[in-house]
């Protein structure tokens, strides 16, 4: 055991637990010259903070002494960010504290407050709480801190990004001034040194993060795909790896919502946690999750902070997180306490760069590769099926006359057949993916066709962006001129003094017929000339050329252009006297006022 000088209550209570060893961080606070002091401590997510500020404020609650004496008010106090990482601290402190008779007290959002209140009233020694119910607690005469010997703020920097330092300062303003102050962060930003000065006394700076990776037990990849193929791409991320537990973090409770009914359709055993969930059954989510019941959750960034599965080892983050500490924290949910684990960022091909920035920023080294195909998850599954069934197994007496029967009446390949199908019934299928290579991603852009649109011809027309040439301007104009409707128009392509679209082929003639007819009623001076390309729109990325695919949401209303006046002509817009155009209008379906497009 290496936790010296602990009182032995203490010491009982983290062998049971099998803490054999104490952490960096655990370390650090046990030292003499940290003893009694204020502490400023960086370190990273799954570190052993909690038990590292359990320990850290014994001496000021058990002095000499192995069991807590009875208190009428709490002697600590500690404040986390969030419902789950207040909850969490409160379960940790609890076995800790158990052998020495210590009363954890929890004190949330979402959780019932006159039951709270009547365990406040009970004389509780550590009182565990979120910024906001900690405050409303106090304001309301229920929560006493006249008698507390330390204060701990855990992940510092979380709630003052998420706006608490109001509360924070109400909380610590109403303490003993001779009480600790440690503070826990994984980073230092100007605001939090500035809550140090203010509310510390010749504080200790501990800090444990190490200078490579964000987290030293976390493998990082990163996965590029097109924007569609995300959630096939998280599927098959998750039955490639099979984890015991995995969690996959969204940046909206929608995303959320969509992606956990997706997953729940493919046959995942998945749950959801975001804000939009009551405590209880967040609760029910987590602990789903802990029985086993569940595998998989899908979260917002809410479930960052706070939630500690020791089975979790597989972090895949469906949407890019906002920042480089947001990614570390999402992470963190994995690799903790010396277990090993895998965070998976599916990065649309777009946003590659901010990424590849976002990692440097973390000084987090990751491995770019594709996405597990079918193939390789297929060779996975083998791998794990044969380890699965090559383990020594102990046989009963039942087990023995089933298997007795089962080789009389099938030879051992039928079996094994039949074990190899049951294994996989129960297993999503795999997605098909794209191939992960420019020209497969090209020739898979160009397959994207709204239905009607596989084979198409391309016009041309000579007006581009130098021109003022705007899709919402291009679409009625080519609607009227070609006798069709709007759904009837493919892709649009404006490029710097031309515009090209695509009519599909079975109305192509008839389309060229109408808009020749409509160029000869044009004046002579402003014609608007539509004609047939052969080659439609050369080398599009070369040429800086704008590429609008249409459906069936795109909308037709415009603001007229001044500069594209043979264009407004053209299609149709009234002018005033001064030769501009009503703003708001668009190309009417015929001659007279402006009306709604017909199509």
């Amino acid at each position: 055991m290496t936790f010296p000088a602990l009182p032995a209550s203490l010491e009982a209570a983290l062998a049971e637990r099998g803490y054999a060893s104490a952490t960096p961080v655990q370390t650090e606070v046990m030292k003499p010259e940290a003893v009694g002091r204020d502490l400023v401590v960086s370190a990273q997510t799954g570190s052993g903070k909690t038990i590292a500020f359990g320990i850290a404020i014994a001496s000021d609650l058990l002095g000499d002494c192995d069991s807590l004496a009875y208190a009428d008010r709490p002697l600590a106090l500690v404040i986390a960010p969030t419902r789950e990482l207040a909850l969490q601290v409160s379960r940790e402190l609890e076995w800790l504290y158990r052998k020495a008779g210590g009363r954890i007290a929890s004190c949330v959002g979402g959780m019932n407050p006159q039951g709270e209140r009547k365990v406040l009233r009970s004389g509780p020694t550590i009182v565990v709480g979120t910024p906001g119910r900690l405050r409303d607690h106090l304001e309301r005469g229920a929560l006493d801190l006249s008698g507390l010997k330390a204060v701990v703020l855990d992940e510092a920097d979380e709630m003052l990004d998420m706006g608490f330092r109001e509360e924070l300062e109400e909380i610590l303003d109403a303490t003993p001034a001779e009480r600790r102050t440690l503070l826990f962060s994984a980073t230092m930003p100007r605001p939090i040194e500035a809550l140090a000065r203010r509310y510390q006394r010749d504080a200790l700076r501990i800090a444990t993060i190490s200078e490579g990776r964000g987290h030293g037990d976390i493998s990082y990849q990163a996965v590029t795909v097109s924007p569609p193929e995300i959630e096939n791409a998280a599927v098959n991320l998750l039955r490639y790896h099979e984890a015991e537990t995995a969690i996959l973090f969204c940046a909206t409770r929608e995303k959320v919502r969509h992606l956990h009914a997706t997953l729940q359709e493919r046959g995942f055993a998945v749950v959801a946690l975001s804000g939009e969930h009551s405590q209880s059954e967040r609760n029910q989510a987590l602990q789903a999750l802990r029985d086993r019941r569940a595998r998989v959750c899908v979260a917002t960034d809410v479930a960052a902070r706070g939630i500690d599965l020791p089975t979790l080892s597989l972090v895949i983050h469906a949407e890019i997180p906002r920042d480089a500490e947001t990614l570390q924290h999402r992470s963190g949910r994995t690799g903790r306490a010396g277990n090993k684990g895998t965070a998976v960022l599916i990065v649309p091909f777009s946003r590659r760069k901010r990424v590849e920035s976002m990692l440097r920023h973390a000084k987090i080294k990751a491995e770019w590769i594709d996405a597990p195909d079918r193939a390789a998850i297929k060779a996975k599954d083998r791998e794990r099926l044969l380890e699965k069934l090559l383990q020594p197994v102990e046989m009963d007496e039942g087990d023995s006359e089933l298997v007795e029967r089962l080789l009389a009446e099938r030879t051992p390949a039928q079996i094994a057949a039949m074990l190899v199908q049951a294994h996989r019934a129960t297993m999503p299928e795999p997605e098909e993916l794209i191939a992960n290579t420019p020209d497969a991603r090209r020739d898979a852009q160009k397959d994207r066709h709204r239905p009607g649109f596989e084979d198409t011809v391309w016009f041309r027309m000579p007006l581009g962006r130098r021109q003022n040439a705007d899709p919402r301007w291009v679409l009625p104009l080519l609607c009227r001129r070609g006798h069709i409707s709007r759904n009837e128009v493919g892709a649009i392509r404006i490029g710097p003094d031309e515009t090209y679209f695509q009519i599909p082929s079975a109305i192509a003639d008839k389309f060229a017929d109408a808009a020749a007819r409509s160029a000869k009623a044009d004046s002579e001076e402003d014609p608007v000339i539509i004609e047939r390309s052969e080659t439609g729109p050369r080398d599009a990325a070369k040429s800086n050329r704008k590429r609008f695919t249409r459906n069936k949401s795109d909308s037709t209303s415009f603001k007229a252009k001044p500069a594209f006046k043979s264009f407004e002509k053209a299609a149709g817009n009234k002018t005033s006297k001064q030769g501009k155009p009503h703003k708001g209008k668009r190309p009417s379906p015929g001659k007279g006022s402006p009306k709604k497009h017909a199509n």
